[in-house]
């Protein structure tokens, strides 16, 4: 009979990463991003953009309780939604060229989660020193040591998990209001709640979970090995050149033809985010950050052994270079046929929407029937017709608009609660205004079932006109 300890465990506690720090191309590449991307994300709610006494004056704002969108000069209205799912498209579009050129160059570089990361582990790195401090800091038992260095550490994450959720709310509701409402904390209860998730949501996943979020809770891993195929390129070890590996004892000369390029000093896996070896193949885990190669390549530079080992590589250049043969361009693996077409794709629809943004008017309509009763047959044998007509000024001032039938000459038009047919919506509103149309005894539109009609709305100052179809309800005689 097996004791309990002999039972094999299911789960595996997660053993912390403390990659080491490391210089390089890459390196700079991502402290760059990091830089650039961090920067936009707290900035952007705060860029005014004056559109005048009635508009909100920031550049970039999610106006959910008037359901809007504004970025810089262009306004979104909710009727404009294919605006937002044809720029989704092309997020999704782009993000299936990149992996299938490159690779998970978007995990590795560009990904909130990689950013913040990288954010913590360089915070953590400052108060707590490089890998092998951290490493002994993290085993040995809780003194007032331990105790300071994480409780700064811990308080610093906060801060910047409070920062990251402060920014976020700002960019649906006037940043410099909100800000004053928060100090003062007469901030609506929404507002402190969404801060609060997000704060606590950054601190951990950033500071706790880490690559685990890129393994066990994000499903593009598993996605996208449908994104590349042999001509892909990755990140890869060239094991024909660093097989078989050894130590190398400093001033020794590895043996000619007895060991290969690798001097199995693990390099590689102490700078990966993701705790991985790259020496053992392709790995759903491996985000293509090149912290490797950057370890690498110092390394292959102290021994004099060429840069390389650790690389970019396509599998179908794999052969060639086994062979002794020069790979094939990198721009013949970047420019093929399916990423020629995802290209394609995504500039087609990004000119589709520039193209449909000019054309878009600042004036728009819809017409819906009044469906009970269809039509109403008034003493004198005219039969009338409502309609909820629904006007859109796009406009930053109040325009007034003129309704009429003109194709209908014997059809009246009348406008519930005003007089004549003319009516002001005010600005950047949307207005909904009861019509009636009557049509005299005898004529076509009072005998018909259904007659076509057009409703037009044009500007009075002649700027703009715009018409909706519908349908006028007759007897049926």
């Amino acid at each position: 009979m097996s004791s309990q300890d002999d039972t094999p465990q299911l789960y595996a506690a997660r053993e912390p990463i403390f990659p080491r720090r490391v210089s390089g191309s890459f390196r700079t590449m991502k402290w760059w991003l990091l830089g650039i991307m961090l920067a936009i994300y707290y900035i952007t709610p705060w860029i005014r953009w004056d559109r005048g006494p009635t508009m909100p004056d920031q550049a970039v704002l999610l106006d959910l309780a008037n359901r809007r969108f504004f970025f810089f000069m262009i306004e979104i209205w909710p009727h404009e939604f294919y605006f937002v799912a044809g720029l989704l498209i092309m997020a999704g579009i782009g993000l299936f060229l990149f992996t299938s050129a490159l690779g998970r160059v978007w995990c590795g570089y560009a990904c909130p989660q990689t950013v913040w990361t990288d954010l913590f582990i360089l915070v953590e790195r400052w108060i707590e020193g490089d890998r092998n401090a951290r490493l002994r800091l993290h085993r040995k038992k809780w003194d007032a040591e331990k105790v300071r260095k994480y409780g700064l550490k811990w308080t610093v994450w906060l801060l910047i998990g409070l920062a990251t959720g402060g920014a976020w709310v700002f960019y649906f509701t006037d940043a410099p209001t909100l800000l004053r409402d928060l100090v003062t904390l007469n901030a609506h209860p929404i507002a402190w709640i969404t801060i609060a998730i997000l704060t606590l949501t950054t601190f951990f996943f950033g500071g706790f979970f880490r690559e685990q979020i890129c393994i066990y809770a994000c499903p593009w891993p598993r996605i996208q090995a449908a994104m590349m195929d042999e001509d892909t390129l990755t990140i890869s070890y060239r094991e024909w050149r660093g097989e078989p590996r050894g130590k190398l004892k400093k001033g020794q000369a590895s043996p000619e033809g007895e060991q290969g390029d690798c001097i199995d000093c693990m390099a590689c896996v102490n700078v990966c985010p993701m705790g991985i070896d790259i020496r053992n193949g392709q790995q759903m885990e491996c985000i293509t950050c090149g912290l490797c190669i950057d370890a690498c390549d110092d390394v292959m530079d102290r021994i004099g052994k060429p840069r390389g080992l650790i690389g970019y590589l396509a599998l179908s250049d794999e052969t060639r270079e086994r062979a002794g043969k020069e790979p094939i361009s990198v721009w013949k693996h970047v420019f093929r046929p399916r990423t020629v077409l995802y290209t394609v794709l995504w500039g087609g629809i990004g000119i589709g929407l520039i193209v449909a943004l000019f054309l878009r008017t600042d004036v728009d309509m819809s017409v819906s029937p009044v469906r009970n009763p269809t039509h109403v047959v008034l003493s004198d044998g005219s039969v009338r017709n409502a309609y909820d007509v629904r006007i859109r000024n796009m406009h930053a001032e109040p325009r007034q608009f003129f309704v009429a039938v003109t194709e209908r000459p014997l059809v009246a038009v009348a406008l519930e609660g005003r007089m004549g047919q003319y009516v002001t919506v005010p600005a950047d509103q949307q207005l909904t205004q009861r019509l009636y149309l009557t049509a005299p005894p005898g004529s076509p539109e009072a005998r018909e079932a259904s007659t076509p009609v057009r409703i037009w709305v044009s500007e009075v100052d002649g700027t703009g006109r715009i018409y909706s179809e519908t349908v006028f309800n007759g007897r049926g005689q």
